[in-house]
């Protein structure tokens, strides 16, 4: 295993079976539709590169890992192990922290002034719902899509079964579910419909005296 994960690794960073340079396999593949591994291994040789194409790229592989990659290993010192796991932990946790606020959600749990937490993977399955706000023992349920969403053919036929999905969630844990539309501003993202933060906080507020 080992072995495999090194091998993966320096032939992801080189790109040596990107569709340059094997061809669109998963598209040929379907295309073909073989009968067997000989099938699709005949067809693969005669029709899209020979066998000694992949034997090349197998070696130049071997060269990355064998030369490239073991002058770069040789070359790591001691504190250049210490300087990324603190720059890890402290450095980019905190970049992390700050880039979350100017999420979508993040900006949603400044402007409501209450927590926004990440929904459970069952809540995404079954009701799709993203994110929540507890307000009491109930849930506010949110669904955040990006900007133009519903223009997508394939996600209109889904909104209908959605819907659904929002209603059980309302019955199950009284607060309603929110659409929130993103759409990215230059590097970060924006709500594109800021008129729902006011209809949330209304429902926080009946929450509230229920």
């Amino acid at each position: 295993m080992p072995k495999e994960w090194i091998i993966n690794q320096a032939n992801m960073r080189w790109g040596l079976t990107k569709k340059n340079k094997v061809g669109p396999v998963s598209e040929l593949i379907r295309r073909r539709a073989p009968r067997s591994l000989d099938d699709w291994e005949q067809y693969y040789y005669e029709n899209v590169q020979a066998k000694e194409h992949l034997q090349q790229l197998g070696r130049k592989l071997y060269i990355k890992i064998t030369e490239v990659c073991q002058a770069e290993i040789e070359s790591i010192t001691e504190e250049d192990c210490i300087n990324f796991i603190i720059g890890l932990v402290i450095n980019r946790t905190y970049d992390g922290y700050q880039s979350e606020i100017q999420t979508v959600y993040g900006q949603l749990q400044q402007a409501l002034g209450v927590k926004v937490e990440p929904a459970p993977d069952e809540w995404d399955r079954r009701y799709n719902v993203d994110f929540y706000i507890k307000m009491n023992d109930k849930y506010i349920g949110l669904q955040i899509k990006p900007a133009g969403y519903a223009y997508i053919p394939q996600i209109i036929n889904e909104l209908e079964f959605q819907k659904k999905s929002h209603e059980k969630f309302t019955a199950k844990y009284g607060g309603k579910v929110f659409y929130i539309i993103s759409v990215k501003e230059g590097k970060r993202k924006i709500i594109h419909n800021p008129e729902v933060i006011e209809e949330i906080r209304r429902e926080i507020e009946r929450l509230k005296k229920e």
